[in-house]
């Protein structure tokens, strides 16, 4: 789930110079792009899941080897 606060700080900046329609409240522009945002990563999520585990048969020693990459980091 998306910081809201932190997504309409961020919608606030990049649509500054933006004319956006009266009918449109910051709040419905706000909830609609936070769902968007988020179906979109939980495909994002699913797709990466499949390739760092190698669609179901992990190859732990490429995950090990990431392990400690990660931790000297």
């Amino acid at each position: 789930m998306l910081d809201r606060r932190v997504v309409k700080e961020f919608l606030d900046g990049e649509l500054r110079e933006a004319e956006i329609p009266k009918a449109l409240s910051s709040e419905a522009i706000l909830e609609t792009f936070c769902e968007y945002v988020e179906d979109d990563y939980y495909e994002w999520l699913k797709d990466n899941f499949k390739s760092f585990f190698n669609h179901g048969n992990p190859d732990w020693r490429w995950i090990e080897k990431r392990i400690e990459q990660h931790s000297k980091q």
